[in-house]
């Protein structure tokens, strides 16, 4: 059973995800929380505990609004990487910003257990 510190919110929307300042794969957030992300992405090259810059816009501003955030991957699965914004700095107005659009844009993600096969 997982402990989290805060409530997440699920969501999409699309982002870069920036190594050394050069982006190196986009992805989207399926879920968000005060203290980090959990990123869909087919992308693998990355270590634990890297920091990254993560590059997204709301999908209904314009281009000149695009917003930055440092993280550091606390997570990998086949499904994607979690991501914390403890210990680095960021714009918290950023993160606030984030939390408002996904909470007022929430999608409801429907949990359906794997069925089992009969052997």
């Amino acid at each position: 059973m997982e402990h989290r510190l805060s409530k997440r919110v699920q969501g999409k929307i699309g982002l870069l995800v920036y190594k050394r300042g050069m982006p190196v794969a986009t992805g989207q957030i399926r879920d968000a929380s005060k203290r980090g992300l959990f990123i869909a992405t087919d992308y693998t090259d990355i270590q634990l505990n890297q920091t990254v810059e993560l590059e997204f816009r709301f999908p209904e501003q314009q281009e000149r609004n695009v917003r930055r955030l440092k993280a550091y991957v606390v997570r990998k699965s086949d499904k994607g990487l979690g991501v914390d914004f403890d210990g680095v700095e960021n714009d918290s107005f950023a993160i606030s910003s984030l939390m408002q659009w996904l909470n007022k844009h929430a999608i409801s993600m429907d949990y359906t257990p794997a069925r089992r096969q009969a052997h």
